[in-house]
């Protein structure tokens, strides 16, 4: 990818920061493998319904809350490193955080310094990929997942008396957690459950023992006429820190009652689990992978079992799509990412748009793309 250096990628940024309507505050550190190429930038952004919330540096995965009336994404920080793409996603080489702030949608954007770096993580070798937040008492816990030194993925929790961090982290993982995509739901009870997991490069197919099995499927079960995997759930501890419970399955129902199966690509579950609650109705979203679908499920508890309703977004730019929904000043919206920046796989920038709701509670497909 073209990369630009100096005025000439200054004056990009800027052109392209103007038509976002949103720029980050902060500068991309020295040495950041991040940055907007010049004939992306020339872009026509009117093919896109909405447009990169920062150009200073990529980012993906956008994990959104509301804290005391302002909002904090956290979302993964794409670099452009050397590894070759694959289905696996070793070319997702992200080794830390940086928290996106903002005091209303549609304003400016504020992109903080790192909040959390591999190399402060102990137990955790590379590719720190998407994660999630949550706040408890006046502490802030970032959920990340990692590989190990043994290539598994873990899930870590760090802590912080900040939003944006810096994040202390914990010298161990999360006892029995595996695989990718942590995202930590707080019921309106206080009570709260982390779902989790991801199947493909997620490695969900390589712990359907107990343990993980770096022999097993690259894949998922192999069995497309059998029930699909499920993301996992498990109520956290009082201190947010450790899981309360085994992890268990999500079910994820058709509308007679039975369990998706593995073939049935456009509906299955992939990775990107994400839940929230609307007029007291669960809703499970996450994403179908390599069909390339934000879709969702509904149910009456954050254990399941899901009823599948429908899609979300349709297919972005880019091969992934993975998301946040979160309300806002009494409006609903929908935080993702795409590739319009780079127009690179492993290189994303976030986005927003506002999410809608029918009467009988379904949510209106969104596309991304207006051209």
């Amino acid at each position: 990818m073209k990369r630009l250096t100096g005025l000439a990628l200054g004056a990009a940024l800027v052109a392209l920061a103007t038509t976002a309507g949103c720029s980050g505050e902060h500068a991309a550190p020295a040495g950041d493998a991040a940055s907007p190429a010049t004939d992306r930038a020339k872009a026509d952004p009117s093919r896109y319904l909405s447009q990169p919330l920062v150009t200073e540096i990529y980012t993906a995965d956008p994990s959104a809350h509301v804290w005391d009336g302002k909002i904090y994404v956290y979302p993964s920080h794409d670099i452009d490193g050397p590894t070759p793409e694959d289905d696996l996603g070793a070319h997702f080489e992200m080794r830390d955080y940086r928290v996106l702030s903002m005091d209303s949608i549609g304003g400016k954007v504020t992109t903080h310094p790192v909040a959390l770096d591999v190399k402060d993580v102990p137990w955790a070798d590379k590719q720190m990929w998407a994660p999630d937040a949550a706040r408890k008492n006046g502490t802030y816990f970032l959920y990340f997942p990692a590989k190990d030194k043994q290539g598994a993925f873990r899930i870590g929790v760090a802590t912080s008396k900040s939003p944006t961090g810096p994040f202390q982290a914990n010298p161990q993982p999360i006892k029995g957690s595996f695989s990718i995509d942590p995202a930590v739901f707080t019921d309106e009870d206080g009570k709260s459950y982390m779902i989790f997991g991801g199947i493909w490069g997620g490695q969900l197919q390589r712990n359907v023992t107990g343990s993980y099995d770096p022999d097993g499927s690259k894949t998922d079960l192999e069995a497309p006429d059998k029930p699909a995997l499920a993301p996992k759930i498990a109520a956290m501890a009082d201190d947010m820190m450790e899981f309360a419970e085994k992890p268990r399955d999500v079910l994820v129902l058709d509308a007679s009652g039975k369990p998706i199966l593995g073939g049935d690509t456009d509906r299955r579950f992939f990775e990107a689990a994400w839940m929230h609650k609307y007029q007291g109705r669960y809703y499970l979203s996450y994403s179908t992978g390599d069909t390339h679908y934000l879709v969702y499920a509904t149910g009456t508890s954050p254990y399941g079992p899901f009823t599948y309703q429908g899609r979300i977004l349709e297919p972005v730019e880019g091969w992934t799509s993975h998301h946040s929904i979160v309300e806002w000043d009494g409006r609903w919206w929908l935080f993702y990412a795409d590739t319009q920046l780079s127009g690179t796989t492993r290189l994303r920038n976030v986005k927003v748009t506002e999410l809608f709701y029918n009467k009988d509670g379904t949510i209106r497909t969104i596309n991304p793309m207006l051209k």
